[in-house]
């Protein structure tokens, strides 16, 4: 997925304005121009610490049937006050925080887990019962290699490393948009 400066921009105002306005408890004031914004696609709206930059919330979906403008600002709200990591963001906090979009692409199954690559692949892993995500700038992130990686999703899902070659284990792939504020 392409988007063009001026749409990521909108974005991030209308994911921030979601939060603003439910902190402030008044109704939203978003740009006209994000109803333009109609893909059906997966978003996780990360929060940052400007001075830390420490993780301060992250929720998304792998997936969605809403326009893209409408995913994003129900995940800022999501990530604001719903992330279990985490106390519900104050308003105090609100300008001490940096807003992170990203925006995926529809997952792969990954038949062979060899072609995961660092940085362009994040990975969703299902079974028996459990699930993980992590975003492809994790891996980046953390300076994980692809072994790391692919041992970190397995313990993200709450299962033991090297589950993801387990008989019955669904590996995804997917890519991701990422900008931020």
């Amino acid at each position: 997925m392409n988007l063009s400066n001026k749409e990521k921009d909108i974005l991030l105002k209308d994911a921030r304005e979601s939060i603003s306005a439910k902190l402030e408890n008044r109704n939203p004031y978003y740009v006209q121009d994000a109803e333009k914004l109609t893909q059906n696609c997966g978003v996780f709206i990360s929060m940052h610490t400007k001075n830390m930059h420490k993780l301060r919330g992250c929720i998304g979906r792998m997936s969605s049937k809403d326009p893209l403008y409408a995913t994003v600002r129900i995940m800022a709200i999501e990530a604001a006050f719903n992330d279990p990591r985490f106390p519900p963001l104050t308003l105090e906090e609100l300008t001490n925080i940096n807003l992170e979009i990203s925006v995926l692409s529809p997952m792969e199954l990954c038949k062979n887990p060899e072609t995961v690559e660092i940085g362009k692949h994040g990975l969703y892993l299902i079974h028996k019962g459990h699930s993980g995500v992590l975003l492809p700038q994790v891996a980046v992130e953390q300076g994980w290699s692809r072994l790391e990686y692919l041992d970190y999703i397995c313990i993200k899902a709450g299962l033991p490393p090297l589950s993801y070659q387990s008989p019955g284990a669904e590996l995804y792939t997917f890519t991701a948009l990422l900008f931020s504020e």
